[in-house]
């Protein structure tokens, strides 16, 4: 990953480019291949001479970034699936694996889920 003068200059040469290829350009990708561009952006501002604060944590002045948070609503995607993220199942500590009998309730288009005992 690059910083200081070297991001800019690389920054700049690829400036034509999406912001994707650019952050992908300066090195700021994951091993997964995610474009980390949280962390190109803050090394871009440091590089132009401002100073963020960093304890260890992502923190951007007194406000402390927790990533997407819980909103308890979600849609039926197009393909007719209905997600029920992570953070859900974190909140009701649910396990991978762990089955469930799911119940309809039509009139009140109502789904329970309900837990499997094994």
């Amino acid at each position: 990953m690059l910083v200081g003068k070297e991001l800019l200059e690389k920054a700049k040469l690829l400036s034509k480019q999406s912001e994707n290829e650019i952050a992908k350009g300066c090195g700021y990708v994951s091993p997964s291949g995610r474009v980390l561009r949280k962390s190109f952006y803050r090394a871009l501002i440091e590089a132009k001479g401002y100073k963020l604060e960093n304890n260890g944590s992502s923190r951007i002045s007194s406000r402390v970034s927790r990533g997407r948070q819980a909103e308890f609503k979600t849609k039926v995607h197009g393909n007719g699936n209905l997600l029920i993220g992570h953070a859900y199942t974190k909140k009701l500590g649910l396990e991978p694996g762990q089955e469930f009998k799911i119940d309809l309730k039509k009139e009140s288009k109502t789904i329970y889920l309900i837990p499997l005992k094994h």
